[in-house]
């Protein structure tokens, strides 16, 4: 990246010669990565990765310019309406496309939003039925960013292929942590973010299939084809090549060490606090991230309490961390009130240690305690 900003400091939109070299270097970075996650590259049917500020944008870009709004129409009033254009998107999805939904919904059109897995994490013909409404698309993630729950997509990508909905995926969480491959998945369209795996920040990417249609939903250039136009970033692209390609590499590894730290870790507070409950333990996780949840405890005071301890946690996502409202994650998984009331997300990164995990686990059951005494 560093070298990135000395020798590629021109606008990659024009035309002279500085501009083309940042050019060349960009679009090395966007094949590089394309092709890293199982995106077809060549041919007259090639996919599209579209760089954005983030997963949010991404996000955002993929559930409004992958519906196509229907026609307006008028009532005996003569008010105009919209009708159709239907969404089906899980319960537990990330706040960004909660927003976008909801955004959708403001705009006139149905969503439909349903809890997508049962306890055996395995996806229920309630949900599947809902395509039934005529959606245009559907939106899955593939592993949850509160509980590390990597989902079978499959079977609902399968099941919106035979209704022709196209099917999105926010594979934020599990791209670079376990292995991802788009056309594999058999998905349209894939959001992914590489600050998750130790990536910059400020920059994500929507991978899009060939042939997919899709509205821009910024205005203003004519960059990467005019469905995100504005000025490229070419040293975040660069950082965002370079980190999957080490995540990707070193992925057998870095997989091994942090779910063997993570058991490690969820082992020790089961020693020290019996009633601990590891949310999504008996099905396939992300190997870095533990939900843990202590009831009894209400999960802010917890939160601050580990802060002061040095220990770095969250409850829910990041993005709706300021908000006291219980996870719509936890609630939509039919979960005792007292175990979301008291549930904390811990997540190691390719970097955690043996040592700090210890030091985290000691720290983290001395609060516990600490709290379970004061009520």
């Amino acid at each position: 990246m560093i070298r990135a900003w000395k020798e590629c400091g021109a606008n990659p939109a024009s035309q002279h010669s500085p501009g083309r070299n940042a050019r060349r270097v960009l679009e090395d970075a966007r094949e590089g990565i394309a092709k890293l996650l199982g995106a077809k590259t060549g041919g007259m049917d090639a996919d599209q990765l579209i760089f954005t500020s983030g997963g949010t944008e991404a996000n955002n870009l993929a559930l409004l310019g992958l519906i196509t709004p229907p026609p307006a129409k008028e009532d005996q009033t003569g008010r105009k309406y919209l009708f159709g254009a239907e969404l089906v998107v899980s319960a537990a999805e990330h706040p960004s496309v909660f927003a976008a939904a909801h955004e959708l919904v403001r705009r006139g059109m149905r969503v439909h939003v349903a809890l997508a897995m049962d306890h055996e994490n395995k996806f229920r013909d309630e949900f599947i039925a809902k395509l039934d409404h005529l959606a245009q698309l559907c939106s899955v993630m593939l592993a949850n960013n509160e509980t590390g729950v990597v989902h079978p997509i499959s079977k609902i990508t399968d099941a919106c292929h035979e209704r022709n909905t196209i099917i999105h995926t926010d594979a934020v969480q599990a791209v670079g942590k376990i292995r991802v491959d788009f056309r594999e998945l058999g998905v349209d369209a894939m959001t992914v973010a590489p600050h998750k795996f130790h990536g910059p920040l400020g920059i994500g990417g929507l991978v899009v299939r060939h042939g997919l249609e899709l509205q821009p939903q910024l205005f203003g250039g004519f960059q990467q084809g005019g469905l995100r136009p504005g000025t490229e970033n070419v040293a975040l692209a660069v950082g965002f090549f370079e980190a999957l390609r080490l995540a990707v590499a070193e992925m057998p590894e870095r997989a091994e060490r942090m779910r063997s730290l993570r058991d490690g870790l969820e082992r020790r507070l089961r020693e020290e606090v019996p009633e601990v409950v590891i949310i999504g333990e008996n099905v396939p996780r992300l190997p870095g991230t533990s939900c843990v949840s202590f009831p009894g405890l209400d999960r802010q005071a917890l939160v601050m309490a580990l802060d002061l301890a040095g220990v770095a946690c969250s409850t829910g996502s990041a993005c709706a961390s300021g908000s006291s409202e219980p996870s719509p994650t936890l609630v939509a998984m039919g979960l005792a009130e007292g175990v979301i009331r008291g549930a904390i997300r811990l997540s190691l990164g390719a970097l955690t240690t043996a040592t700090e995990v210890e030091e985290a686990a000691h720290r983290i059951i001395k609060a516990v305690k600490h709290l379970q005494s004061k009520k």
